[in-house]
């Protein structure tokens, strides 16, 4: 293990991030209204470590093999979300414990958007525009940027890349050199938050709220600078535009590179996983306006066509805005959408949950097995549209639905075990694996009233949602740290 090589990229790291806190203190700076002190000091603890890291170790530049690549992919989310906290614990408002300051970076840095802060509309602004830019930073993976800035200081960054991004399949990237491939990601994904600030703005957002909004939805977050989140805006308008770029935000961004290199839409509708994703939205929006009306939850049909549409995309998508308490729904509607949450978003986006692809292997795959048992002597592929999967890519997705699933048991357990009810530790386990954000029973607002030892296992169910499980459960294999 090329330890000093790992510590060298580390303390580059670190030192990159130091920068992030600036924007916040520039904000403080012109709204006046505190909590610029805080980020300014956790610049320079956060830039010196870096570059303490860095410095003795800056002339080992071994290559780096996956092994290594898993590593650093596990330390720089750890790491980063750890001193990500810092500002949250110097602020004297809002005033934090270092769990609850822990919470929220990591909440925000793995875009899950369980926030345990009540009162978001009267923190400062930098306050506020530091938690979107979080989200905003972890959505695409600060890693991929780095990726992209790296090489020019002489780290490669291809077993990086395997590691962190989403989907089954990893071996594949868009563009020979894995550095034009992160920047060209960062440029697609910076056009789009671009666009969706416009649009927020065009709607009625002040400029501050549509930066920061069009943060957390690009970044399929749920962050809000209000306790309300868009419920506080109550605006249709806003809301379809926060539906469309969740949408967009939520497929695969190798579908939106090939759309833009060449200007060509036709990849959209000739994907599976494009194909499905829209199947299931339209089956849940259609779900949630029919028992709405059916139960007259709203005044009339318009009114409940807009707050299913939006919670539903949001929920379903990973977001977590809220327009309005969904756990109130009627019926089954609030465990519909939380377990509509375990789909996601497809491979390749910013949207957590299984995803959507694999949720289709596992579908085509069971329905190959009753196929089986049907016509025992048949030879049955599990194909991807016209495609044919190999065998390593079906396994590899039951693998990684069972490595979910317990996960998911350990951490519920472990919450009922520390006191919370049978329906908050379900959904509170899902929102935070599933990176989601807002759960049912206690944890419907804040996580505000969670034990801090509960606090800690969402932590890690957070980190679980977000490196995709095996990419964390690797460090625990006693062969992984063998040379």
């Amino acid at each position: 293990m090329q330890y000093r090589a790992i510590i060298r990229i580390l303390g580059l790291l670190v030192a990159l991030f130091s920068v992030t806190m600036l924007p916040p203190a520039l904000i403080s700076l012109v709204y006046g209204d505190g909590g610029g002190l805080a980020f300014v000091f956790a610049f320079f603890v956060s830039l010196f470590t870096g570059l303490a890291f860095w410095y003795p170790n800056r002339r080992n530049r071994a290559d780096l093999r996956a092994k290594e690549g898993f590593l650093i992919v596990v330390l720089f989310w750890t790491v980063l979300a750890t001193f990500g906290a810092l500002p949250f614990a110097l602020l004297d408002q809002p005033e934090m414990s270092l769990t609850d300051a822990a919470f929220e970076s990591f909440s925000g840095l793995t875009t899950t958007g369980a926030t345990v802060i009540e009162g978001i509309e009267f923190l400062p602004k930098a306050v506020q525009f530091y938690r979107q830019q979080l989200q905003w930073l972890g959505g695409m993976g600060i890693i991929v940027l780095a990726v992209a800035i790296l090489p020019i200081l002489g780290v490669g960054g291809m077993q990086l890349y395997r590691a962190e991004t989403p989907g089954p399949v990893k071996d594949s990237k868009m563009t020979p050199r894995i550095a034009d491939t992160a920047k060209h990601l960062w440029y697609i994904y910076l056009s789009l938050t671009i666009a969706c600030t416009i649009a927020y703005w065009l709607a009625g957002m002040s400029m501050f709220d549509a930066i920061c909004h069009s943060f957390s939805t690009i970044a399929i977050g749920g962050f809000s600078t209000y306790d309300a989140s868009l419920g506080y805006f109550n605006s249709a308008v806003i809301n379809i535009i926060c539906v469309v770029f969740l949408w967009i935000a939520a497929l695969n961004f190798s579908l939106h590179y090939a759309a833009v290199s060449g200007r060509n839409i036709r990849n959209y509708f000739r994907d599976p996983e494009c194909k499905m994703f829209f199947s299931i939205q339209f089956v849940l929006v259609t779900i949630c306006f029919l028992v709405l009306v059916s139960h007259s939850t709203y005044d009339n049909a318009e009114v409940a066509l807009d707050q299913a549409l939006i919670q539903a995309v949001s929920i379903s998508t990973t977001a977590g805005f809220a327009t309005t308490d969904f756990s109130a729904w009627p019926t089954f509607l609030p465990i519909l959408l939380i377990f509509s949450s375990f789909i996601g978003g497809c491979a390749g986006s910013t949207g957590g949950g299984l995803k959507v692809i694999r949720v289709l292997l596992l579908f085509i795959q069971g329905k190959r097995e009753v196929d089986r048992l049907i016509h025992p002597k048949a030879v049955y592929s599990v194909k991807l549209g016209d495609r044919a999967m190999p065998s390593r890519v079906v396994e590899a997705v039951w693998g990684f639905f069972a490595a979910y699933a317990i996960v998911f048991v350990l951490i519920m357990i472990a919450l009922i075990g520390m006191g919370l009810d049978n329906i908050t530790a379900f959904s509170a386990t899902a929102a935070a694996l599933n990176n989601l954000g807002p759960g049912l029973g206690e944890v419907a607002g804040t996580y505000a009233q969670v034990s801090d030892g509960a606090k800690w296992f969402l932590m890690i169910a957070m980190l679980f949602g977000r490196l995709e499980i095996f990419s964390l459960l690797v460090l625990f294999s006693p062969t992984f740290w063998r040379s």
